[in-house]
């Protein structure tokens, strides 16, 4: 397999890697550039030799369908160093992105040129890794310890102008003439000659390792990679010889590669990508143009919808009841977009463009022309149906009908017009805006082509969708029931909420149980009546614990929102375990875990079962993208395989759960 081609330019030798669709490391090109290298140095015409890639990237970083596999071919560290220590200049030309192994190959190039759209950086803490091949003490000594630090423990890459303006490039080409201005600079540097990057001495303060583990304390919680990454880049400035940093940049980089964290990061890497294949749907399959999009609720959830929209360029015609429900929903939509403008993601005529493109109304008329109508209204069945009726007279032929539904009966709101096959649910998440999950429902009757243009229509707005099918919470909250209900329950035998949430919090998930239904609010679908206590829910609520919203439910809460145990909580959950006849007792973490976190992986095994998730690592990324479940641990049915099925299926039975036929058959 020849990925790499060699050129003669006079006294130039040019090697051109091309590896559809973007450049990757692989075994054949690392042994085509080890070639194309060789060929330069044994070669007394050629003065100097430029590494250039066809197609749309630079290389783009490692085939990390590699990773795990037995090696082939020349290792990359021998290729690097073969570059960095060559007798004649090399000139890296940089196009598209030069990322993580890419741009550790544009490192021991001896020279670098980039065009102006070129991206570079080094993202391998996002798979829980680090540079390991060479990156991590290179980048210090081209950009310096504070430049390298961020890098390496962002993840974020950068642009072709910042990378001129730290010296990570030598130059910046043309945009159409990179091939010509990269050869020009080679004939340039045959008598300055090679500049081997491992010769180059360390600058800059290491005070900015300290500083960015304090910053990112919170977000940077129970990872590995990211301190890793900015030990690496310490011992980089602690040791003159950079054999002695990259030593230590092996050591971590092998504990890293070795660990559950990567895997699991990795496993997500492949999963988003995964999600967005729809299973039977033939290759021809048309997509219906969305050129407009209706939006049904000016309230939270569905002003969250339409900036979406508006966002990506869509024009969205928005529909309440009142003319003050309408006129606030809109006011929140622009409050939100200045607050960013203010933080300058969008210039105040980005603001305006995309105001301007929202059609405010009181009619269902003004829908009539939509592509798509998304209803975001009360969560009723009842009045569902009757909006979707109200719909399927109005709307034009051949649109998308989709509800915002989270728990309902899809096929049945569908049963409520003429036309099924147009009808799916688009589940968003709240804040709509921010959240990057959709549960697209695909209903009994819903046609393959309104299916596959609501799935490209996600991504298009910044989405990542996992198709679901129907039935009571689709995939996130029907598996979220499993661990709602026995959280309840160890409460009655003795647990605190503050221990269950700590569990969950250690666990790594954002906010606990009793967290997030205080957030949600306690009163949400309460019966309203403070003499009738059937559950610890009515009693909180009957003594006026609504949660955060009145600064008291499981918590007490002060003006910001902080919450604290609860005395008065406490003694009403001990008065409710007096009137259900339980023994108090001691509970463990591990049995909260057993009990909370191992239904959840078995009714992922269930959903699998019965068709209502395509794959089980689209369950994964519901999770990690909805809920908040720690990238780390690779979402609940990734994690369910490292804690191993007989161990789960043995506690789970131990607690008299059902185990699904899948998850046994495992164990």
């Amino acid at each position: 397999m020849q990925s790499v081609t060699t050129e003669r330019h006079g006294d130039i030798l040019v090697l051109l890697v091309d590896n559809p669709p973007v450049n990757a490391l692989s075994w054949h090109v690392r042994q085509g550039i080890a070639d194309g290298i060789a060929e330069g140095l044994a070669d007394d015409g050629v003065k100097a030799m430029v590494l250039r890639c066809a197609g749309a990237t630079f290389i783009a970083g490692a085939d990390i369908t590699e990773f795990g596999k037995p090696p082939q071919g020349p290792d990359f560290a021998s290729v690097l160093n073969s570059m960095e220590t060559a007798s004649k200049p090399i000139i890296a030309a940089i196009h598209g992105t030069a990322l993580g192994g890419g741009l550790e190959t544009a490192l021991v190039c001896h020279y670098r040129i980039a065009v102006p759209s070129a991206k570079l950086g080094v993202p391998e803490v996002k798979l829980g890794l680090l540079p390991g091949g060479g990156g991590t003490q290179r980048l210090p000594r081209v950009v310096g310890v504070e430049q390298a630090a961020i890098m390496c423990s962002l993840g974020d890459p950068i642009s072709a102008k910042k990378a001129h303006e730290i010296g990570l490039i030598d130059a910046v080409a043309g945009e159409d003439t990179l091939a010509e201005d990269a050869i020009k600079l080679a004939r340039e540097m045959i008598t300055k000659g090679p500049r081997a990057t491992r010769n180059l001495p360390v600058t800059g303060d290491t005070a900015i390792i300290a500083k960015l583990e304090a910053d990112n304390a919170r977000k940077w919680k129970g990872f590995d990679a990211p301190y890793a990454n900015l030990r690496c880049v310490a011992a980089a400035a602690a040791n003159a010889n950079i054999d002695d940093g990259l030593k230590i940049e092996r050591e971590e980089f092998l504990k890293l590669m070795g660990g559950s964290q990567s895997a699991a990061q990795r496993h997500m890497f492949f999963a988003e990508r995964q999600a967005a294949k729809i299973d039977g749907l033939p290759k021809d399959t048309q997509l219906r143009a969305i050129k407009k999009v209706g939006v049904i609720g000016a309230g939270t959830m569905g002003g969250g919808i339409s900036m979406n929209f508006l966002a990506a360029g869509i024009p969205v015609t928005i529909v309440e009841m009142a003319q003050d429900a309408l006129d606030r929903g809109v006011g929140v939509i622009r409050k939100n977009y200045e607050a960013s403008a203010a933080k300058g993601r969008f210039t105040t005529d980005k603001v305006e463009a995309m105001m301007g493109l929202l059609t405010p109304s009181l009619s269902f008329d003004d829908l009539a022309d939509c592509d798509l109508v998304i209803e975001a209204v009360y969560e009723s069945m009842d009045v569902k149906k009757d909006v979707f009726g109200k719909l399927d007279a109005i709307v034009k032929q051949g649109a998308i009908l989709a509800s915002n539904t989270s728990y309902l009966d899809v096929n049945e709101i569908a049963a409520a017009t003429k036309r099924p096959a147009d009808v799916l649910g688009m589940h968003f998440f709240s804040p709509a805006n921010v959240m990057k999950l959709l549960e697209v429902v695909r209903g009994d009757a819903t046609a393959p082509d309104a299916l596959a243009t609501v799935m490209a229509l996600s991504k298009k707005i910044g989405k990542v969708a996992v198709v679901a099918g129907v039935c009571h919470g689709f995939i996130g909250n029907r598996m979220l029931s499993q661990r709602q209900t026995p959280a309840n329950q160890l409460l009655l035998e003795g647990a605190t909420p503050a221990q269950i949430d700590k569990v969950h919090t250690d666990f790594g998930m954002p906010m606990g149980p009793f967290q997030m239904a205080d957030l949600a609010g306690l009163d949400i679908g309460w019966h309203r009546d403070p003499s009738r206590i059937e559950t610890l829910r009515d009693a909180l609520c009957a003594a006026g614990r609504f949660g955060q919203k009145n600064g008291k439910g499981f918590y007490d809460y002060d003006e910001k929102r902080n919450g604290t145990p609860s005395a008065e909580a406490l003694a009403i959950i001990e008065e409710f375990r007096a009137t259900s006849n339980l023994a108090k007792r001691e509970i463990t973490d591990q049995e909260i875990i057993e009990r909370t976190l191992y239904p959840m992986v078995n009714e992922g095994y269930k959903i699998l079962e019965e068709g209502k998730a395509q794959r089980a690592s689209d369950i994964d990324v519901v999770w990690i993208y909805g809920y908040g479940w720690p990238v780390y641990r690779g979402g609940p049915m990734f994690w369910g395989d490292l804690e191993g099925a007989g161990k789960i299926v043995e506690a789970l039975e131990r607690h008299g759960v059902k185990v699904a036929d899948s998850l046994k058959a495992k164990a």
